[in-house]
């Protein structure tokens, strides 16, 4: 149980520390924008592809796979299309339908990613739990500079934008609670857990990251910061395997 809290606590604090630059920044540019969102699309296509996916095959099948990606991925566009717009003239001190979107998705998905890390601690293996705990991890800190690059757009303090980035990961300790406590009623969690949270990255990727990063006349070296991106999560992933 200790090892869990520890490795629950470390993995959903990676959050806030991909958010930390947000703080260092007091204006970004839209070239420096779309480079950061492209670098950022390009860790969680190699997070996804190279790391939760593959931990997901090892212990079940391509089907598992299959479905639990499409669950992410369907889950992800039905709260697009069910997410009251919120029309925004100028920029307020309010989360627009956007912001709000990529918020509530990567709150939604970092539960079953909490839950693999809980599950996965309570696995045969004693080594999964610190593999899926470290991968997690390592894809949970661009997604929180993912959540404050976002909010940074709107008339929300720095603070505020770091705030909300850290929080979107805090809930992984208790679904990581509840995970392992799970583990006695169901059976096969893990592969869903992490073909769920690599399904919900790819759809932000696709949706919002990659048109994103390409609409201010910035698309190749965009495409440069995303191939960089791709490439430091694979030496990341290499070095912690």
């Amino acid at each position: 149980m200790e090892t869990l809290l520890i490795g629950s606590i470390c993995s959903a604090l990676s959050t806030g520390l991909g958010a930390l630059p947000i703080l260092f920044f007091k204006k970004l540019t839209h070239r420096w924008r779309d480079l950061l969102l492209a670098f950022t699309a390009g860790v969680m296509v190699s997070a996804s592809m190279f790391g939760l996916i593959p931990q997901a095959l090892d212990v079940s099948n391509t089907f598992v796979v299959s479905v639990g990606v499409m669950m992410g991925v369907t889950i992800l566009s039905l709260m697009e299309k069910f997410i009251p717009h919120i029309d925004v003239e100028r920029p307020q001190k309010v989360i627009s339908d956007k912001a709000f979107l990529v918020v509530a998705a990567l709150f939604l998905h970092n539960i079953p990613e909490g839950l693999s890390v809980g599950v996965s601690y309570a696995h045969v293996n004693p080594e999964l739990g610190a593999i899926v705990a470290i991968g997690i991890g390592l894809q949970n800190m661009p997604e929180g500079l993912l959540v404050a690059l976002f909010l940074s757009y709107q008339e929300i303090s720095r603070w505020k934008a770091f705030l909300v980035a850290t929080l979107t990961g805090v809930v992984e300790i208790f679904a990581a609670l509840l995970g392992y406590g799970m583990t006695h009623y169901v059976q096969g969690l893990v592969p869903y857990g992490l073909s769920f949270a690599a399904g919900a990255m790819m759809f932000i990727v696709y949706k919002e990251l990659i048109p994103e990063s390409h609409g201010d006349g910035n698309e190749r070296i965009s495409t440069f910061s995303f191939i960089f991106g791709l490439l430091a999560m694979i030496v990341l992933m290499d070095l912690f395997s």
